[in-house]
């Protein structure tokens, strides 16, 4: 039977999805494991599926003409996983050393663990943030958005789980999506990554699915996965902004009401008028103006959208 099936989602990234295919292919044989690869590419154009193709004729590729968005694209992946796990990897990863065969013997040892994930690094070795507790509307009005600096920092501090050391095995209540293995039993029984978000908090959204079902959710530091970090959603800054504000108030109104949402909604919607209008003054001063047009050009399409 297979050990592992992992699952990239993949647009528009070609070289490092063929750095993260490589360094794959590298821990499984030094594993032992029965590992599935299966990538599905999301519409990309710049070769990502001629590439796989020809220098990985055994990955399981699935196409899309478009994009699909992340979670639906990864559900395509579980839909076809075989193996007893199934690792949610980004493109824009790669594998350090042991760190597969690592995260598929401690949730071996560990049935009651639904999820387990790897520390994070950097390209320079340092580590990344990836573990959180759930989100509060005082979170959600700071984090991600320009007042994140001025915030109280106990706020922040909290929800990124830095009163907690890095190198700690430890239950959280949710990981960073780059990286993440879901055992096979317990997908089946909390069901599948939810179409609903396009890209961002679907894995917030899945993991409080697995705590809420009674499933462990765990940080694994003796496993590791350098992480680059937001190459896809770089190429679409104004989506990007779109999806992430969207998403997060898809969650509030799932998870704490419709009230919390609109009050959420409205909040960042004031948030992005306020960055429309500095941009606006720093452009007409002369200060970096192709810079500033860039980014009124974003948030002009932030209020459009309405974030709905």
């Amino acid at each position: 039977m297979t050990d592992l099936s992992v699952i990239i989602v993949n647009w528009n990234v070609r070289d490092l999805l063929r750095r993260c295919l490589r360094s794959l292919h590298s821990s499984a044989t030094e594993s032992g494991l029965a590992v599935q690869v299966i990538v599905v590419d999301n519409g990309s154009t710049d070769g990502s599926v001629e590439m796989v193709r020809s220098a990985f004729p055994a990955v399981h590729l699935i196409v899309n003409r478009d994009n699909r968005g992340f979670p639906a694209a990864n559900n395509q992946g579980l839909a076809v996983a075989q193996g007893r796990y199934s690792l949610i990897l980004n493109p824009d990863t790669e594998i350090v050393g042991d760190a597969l065969a690592t995260l598929v013997a401690f949730a071996d040892a560990h049935p009651d663990v639904g999820i387990v994930g790897p520390q994070l690094l950097n390209p320079d070795g340092t580590v990344q943030s990836s573990r959180r507790r759930f989100p509060t509307l005082a979170t959600a009005f700071f984090e991600s958005t320009w007042l994140q600096r001025y915030g109280p920092r106990r706020i922040l501090e909290h929800y990124y789980v830095l009163d907690r050391p890095d190198d700690r095995v430890q239950d959280v209540d949710w990981l960073y999506g780059a990286a993440f293995m879901a055992r096979r039993e317990a997908v089946a029984q909390v069901g599948l990554l939810d179409e609903g978000y396009f890209m961002y908090s679907e894995e917030l959204d899945w993991c409080r699915r697995f705590r809420d079902a009674g499933w462990r959710v765990v940080y694994l530091p003796t496993a590791q996965v350098i992480h680059y970090g937001g190459k896809s959603s770089e190429q679409v800054i104004a989506a990007r902004h779109i999806h992430f504000q969207t998403s997060k108030v898809r969650y509030f109104r799932k998870y704490h009401g419709r009230m919390a949402a609109e009050a959420l909604r409205w909040f960042l919607l004031g948030n992005y008028l306020w960055q429309l209008g500095l941009e606006g003054g720093k452009w007409l001063l002369g200060h970096k103006r192709p810079l500033r047009a860039a980014r009124i050009d974003a948030y002009r399409q932030v209020l459009r959208s309405r974030l709905k």
